[in-house]
C-alpha cells in the first residue's frame, strides 16, 4: 500500500487509472468478519457512482464502495515471471486457436469469428485480439447476426490474468448482459520433462483419429465436422494405448506448431486410472513433438478439474492466464455440442 511521508495510508488511484493493474485496501467495518481490512489486486475496470470495480486474474469481479477505500496504488502490469517458458498472451491465444481450428471463420477487423456447427465453444466463439473496426455495440450486433445466421448462440472468448489480457472487454460485456458460461485456464511448461516422464513404448501414434481412438473419446458419435476440428492444426498427432477390449486404455492428442506443442483430449479408461497412463500418453506425444523441433508445451484445463491440475503441476506446468466464454444475452441455450472440450486431461490420471 502507498504510505505518505507522515506514515499514513493513502489512496493514490482514481477513475483515470481504469485499465491499469492496481492494489487496494478497504475497510471491512460493519461487515461480518474479524479482519479490519481486506486487500484486492487486479485490473481496475470501472469507477462509477461511488463504486470501484476490480477484475482479478481469474476473472472474478469485485465491487468496492469508494468510501471504504483506505489505500490504493497502481502496480506493475503483470506479476513476476512464474515457472515455465516465457510467452505473451497474444502468442498463446494464436497458437491455441491454430491448435483447435474451426471449419469456418471470418474477420471482423482484428476479431476472428469462428464456427464449427457447435462442436466446442473454442471452435464456435469470437477471438477478439485487437480492434473490431467498429464501435463495440455495433461489433457485438454483427457478431450476434453472424452466429444467428448459422443457428448458433454467440460466444466471445476473453482472457484475464496476464499482461495484455481483456479485463476491460469482460467488464463491457457484463454491462451489456453477456454472461460468463465457462472459465478455464491455459497452462504452460517445458516440453522435455514431459517426454522424460515415462517410456513411450507401447503407445501407438497416428496422424488420424481412427475408430479405436474415437471409441475412447468422451464424445460418442463424433460428426464429420468434429473430425475436421480434431484433425485441424499445423502438425496433429493422436496417441493410443491399446486396451484389452475394443476401446483403448488411454488416448491423447497433440498439435505441434513451431516451438509449441499443445496437448488435448487426454483420456483414460476409468477402471485404469492412477496407473500412469496419462503420463505415458503425454510422454509419447512430447517425444514426437521434440523430434519436430518443439521445446515448450501448453494445455487447457478447467478450474474445477483438481486431478488434472495436480498431474500437470507435477509435470512442471503452471497457469499462464484464465480464459472465459461469454454468451450473448437472451440466449435460450447451446446449439449443438458447445462444451469447451479438448483440455489437456479431464481425468487427471497420473
Amino acid at each position: 500500500m502507498e504510505i505518505s511521508a507522515a506514515g499514513r495510508l493513502e489512496v493514490r488511484i482514481n477513475a483515470a487509472d481504469v485499465g491499469k493493474r492496481v492494489s487496494v485496501r478497504r475497510s471491512t467495518e460493519g461487515e461480518d468478519t474479524a479482519e479490519k481490512f481486506t486487500d484486492t489486486v487486479g485490473v481496475l475496470t470501472s469507477w462509477d457512482d461511488g463504486v470501484v470495480t476490480i477484475t482479478r486474474k481469474r476473472g472474478e469481479t469485485i465491487l468496492i464502495p469508494e468510501s471504504s477505500l483506505v489505500a490504493g496504488k497502481v502496480v506493475p502490469a503483470a506479476p513476476a515471471r512464474r515457472r515455465g517458458p516465457a510467452a505473451s498472451y497474444r502468442e498463446l491465444a494464436l497458437v491455441s486457436s491454430r491448435g483447435w481450428r474451426p471449419v469456418e471463420s471470418e474477420r471482423l477487423g482484428e476479431w476472428e469469428l469462428r464456427a464449427a456447427a457447435g462442436f466446442t465453444r473454442r471452435a464456435n466463439s469470437v477471438l477478439p485480439l485487437g480492434d473490431p473496426g467498429l464501435p463495440l455495440d455495433a461489433a457485438l450486433t454483427a457478431v450476434r447476426r453472424w452466429y444467428g445466421d448459422r443457428g448458433l448462440p454467440a460466444y466471445v472468448q476473453t482472457a484475464t490474468g496476464a499482461e495484455g489480457t481483456q479485463e476491460l472487454l469482460c467488464a463491457e460485456l457484463e454491462r451489456r448482459g453477456w454472461t460468463r458460461a465457462v472459465t478455464a485456464e491455459l497452462w504452460v511448461g517445458a516440453l522435455a520433462p514431459v517426454a522424460d516422464r515415462a517410456d513411450p513404448a507401447g503407445v501407438v501414434l497416428s496422424r488420424t483419429a481412427d475408430d479405436a481412438w474415437l471409441a475412447r473419446y468422451q464424445r460418442k458419435g463424433v460428426s464429420e465436422v468434429a473430425l475436421k476440428v480434431l484433425g485441424g492444426g499445423p502438425s496433429v498427432w493422436f496417441a493410443t494405448v491399446p486396451g484389452e477390449g475394443a476401446e483403448p486404455a488411454a488416448i491423447g492428442r497433440c498439435v505441434v506448431d513451431g516451438r509449441w506443442a499443445g496437448f488435448a483430449a487426454v483420456e483414460v479408461d476409468p477402471a485404469l486410472r492412477r496407473r500412469g497412463l496419462a503420463s505415458l500418453v503425454m510422454a509419447a506425444l512430447a517425444s514426437r513433438a521434440l523430434e519436430e523441433g518443439a521445446s515448450a508445451a501448453w494445455l487447457q484445463v478447467e478450474t474445477d478439474n483438481t486431478g488434472a491440475r495436480a498431474l500437470y503441476s507435477g509435470m512442471g506446468f503452471a497457469a499462464h492466464h484464465a480464459y472465459h466464454h461469454y454468451r450473448e444475452p437472451d440466449s435460450t441455450g447451446d446449439a449443438g455440442d458447445t462444451r469447451d472440450a479438448g483440455d489437456g486431461g479431464r481425468d487427471g490420471s497420473s
